[in-house]
């Protein structure tokens, strides 16, 4: 589970999950190393489809439909990836109500903290 902490300047609330993506990465290049044909045809045709995605969100002549089609191909080839790299599937936290409720407790507290010690504006107090 992710366990929230105050930033390293105590002014916001970090949810550390460097360490999942350095399983990932790690998953990743053993999944590589494995079968380097097929995950870099993998990842090559991801690499375009989010490219494409992107050009679709933010370019401004281009039709919502288009826009929903290549967010399809995109999601479509992550999900092939995660296929292949099979701990993708397993980053997602699943909490119980209580465990929730902890969670969330947590967070506000480390929040209330910061709105402590600041003032309205976010400015430290003196």
């Amino acid at each position: 589970m992710i366990r929230p902490q105050l930033s390293a300047d105590g002014r916001a609330v970090r949810l550390p999950i460097a360490a999942r993506a350095e399983s990932l990465l790690d998953d990743l290049a053993l999944a590589f190393a494995e079968d380097p044909d097929t995950l870099g045809a993998l990842l090559t045709q991801h690499a375009e489809n989010v490219a494409a995605l992107d050009h679709a969100i933010y370019g401004h002549d281009v039709p919502e439909y288009e826009r929903a089609m290549r967010a399809a191909a995109a999601d479509g080839s992550r999900e092939a990836l995660v296929d292949e790299v099979p701990l993708a599937a397993d980053l997602d936290d699943l909490l119980d109500p209580d465990t929730a409720i902890a969670l969330a407790g947590r967070i506000t507290r480390l929040a209330a903290h910061i709105r402590h010690r600041t003032t309205p504006e976010g400015t430290a107090r003196k």
